[in-house]
């Protein structure tokens, strides 16, 4: 009986992972136009989710004192002298910690990034070749208004928070590598994370994981990758735990190309029988995964969401949609063109933010705070022209439109939950 169990939940995780899509799967996939299918930088995410169907809400809030007061379970009000404002936790941006300057690192890391050979040698021969040479040349089709910035800059992290705090995005999705371990085109940082909790931690946002594929990721270094974070991270004020649908209140992963590891080692990990399962142990978690599947595209598609969603609701699962504000990496992939999503002026994000919200998710992520590679960030932008570049910019609106908008659609997301929910 209990190999059968493990069989059916096999075969369920490989049928999730058939029908869920990923934020990078797309830039090889060409939609009709801009605002019916899902652009590059957007997609959904599938977890797994407890047995009964009490509504998921976040875990305590921290407040600042005197600053604040709790209105729900899932947000946090802040009392000013001249307003009230909220950040909602339900409303989660993801976030990237691996850009450096000069003068707090020693050299640029990410700015400088290199431009990504196509495949294909005869596309490939038809594109500039080399590496951006910031400060006037960075990886980016735009320019942030710290300039080209180190996040290991306190007064970095503080902005950041402040900006997200605006966007009322109460959770920021931090992408975490291991100690020692970076992507292949920037250095470790997993020593930033503490300065990054404490940060959050003064506006009240909280932390999730968002664990990055590496070299010899697997189910195993995985149990090694979630005891380390939370016997690190598990007690601070920032992180992030969520309440399941079995009233557990756990701590919750996002799980990036998840494919990479084959669905029995997921199972000896996630699966109450496994090997070395984390269920039922002080490492128990929410686990939400995001996969390449060329063929699924779909269930990709704006308009799809519904039927997704519902299959989730069916087999208890945890539907996640992330919206973004559009999408344009050629300052790296110089061929990919064809996959550009303009922001129409907020027009496009406006569009996925309806879409998602249309599906009644549980949980809404946004694409991002600071991916600047994928001009997929909301952070704040300037117009700059230089001797050879021209950047693309917010206006004729001002660089806090996408954090505008974001609070906007947070606020309207909290009023239609409260409805669902009655």
């Amino acid at each position: 009986m209990t190999r059968l169990r493990k069989k059916a939940f096999i075969a369920l995780f490989l049928f999730t992972l058939f029908i869920f899509g990923t934020m990078m799967g797309l830039r090889t996939l060409k939609p009709s136009d801009g605002f019916s299918d899902l652009a590059p930088g957007m997609g959904e995410f599938v977890g797994e989710r407890g047995g009964d169907r009490k509504p998921p809400v976040s875990n305590d809030m921290v407040v600042s004192p005197g600053q604040s007061h709790l209105a729900s379970d899932t947000k946090v009000v802040f009392t000013k002298s001249d307003r009230d404002y909220s950040i909602f936790y339900d409303v989660q941006i993801f976030y990237y910690l691996w850009y450096g300057t000069p003068q707090m690192d020693g050299k640029y890391i990410h700015w400088d990034h290199v431009l990504v050979p196509h495949w294909d040698p005869k596309i490939a021969a038809s594109h500039a070749k080399g590496r951006h040479t910031p400060p006037e040349d960075i990886a980016a089709s735009f320019f942030p208004e710290l300039g080209p910035y180190s996040s290991r800059d306190p007064t970095v992290l503080e902005s950041h928070m402040s900006q997200i705090e605006a966007a009322a995005a109460g959770v920021l999705v931090l992408s975490w590598y291991p100690p020692g371990i970076a992507d292949n085109h920037g250095e470790p940082c997993e020593d930033l994370v503490p300065a990054v909790m404490d940060a959050a931690h003064r506006h009240s946002i909280k932390v999730a994981f968002h664990i990055q594929p590496y070299k010899g990721r697997t189910d195993l270094s995985m149990h090694d990758n979630i005891k380390y974070i939370i016997d690190k991270y598990g007690n601070h004020g920032a992180f992030y735990r969520f309440r399941s649908t079995t009233g557990r209140i756990l701590p919750l992963f996002y799980v990036y190309d998840s494919y990479l590891t084959p669905p029995e080692a997921w199972a000896e990990l996630l699966h109450p029988a496994g090997a070395h399962t984390l269920r039922g142990t002080p490492y128990d978690g929410v686990f939400l995964a995001l996969v390449v599947e060329k063929n699924a595209t779909n269930t990709r598609s704006w308009p799809n969401w519904k039927a997704v969603k519902a299959f989730c609701d069916g087999n208890n699962l945890l539907f996640v949609p992330s919206a973004g504000p559009g999408y344009v990496d050629t300052a790296v992939r110089p061929w990919n063109n064809h996959n550009t999503r303009n922001r129409v002026n907020g027009r496009y994000y406006e569009t996925s933010l309806q879409a998602a919200l249309s599906v009644r998710p549980e949980i809404v992520t946004i694409t991002s705070f600071n991916e600047w590679h994928e001009g997929t960030q909301i952070e704040k932008a300037v117009p700059r022209k230089t001797v050879s570049r021209l950047y693309l910019d917010y206006q004729p609106h001002r660089s806090d439109l996408y954090l505008e908008l974001t609070r906007k659609w947070a606020e309207h997301f909290n009023k239609e939950k409260d409805k669902w929910l009655m």
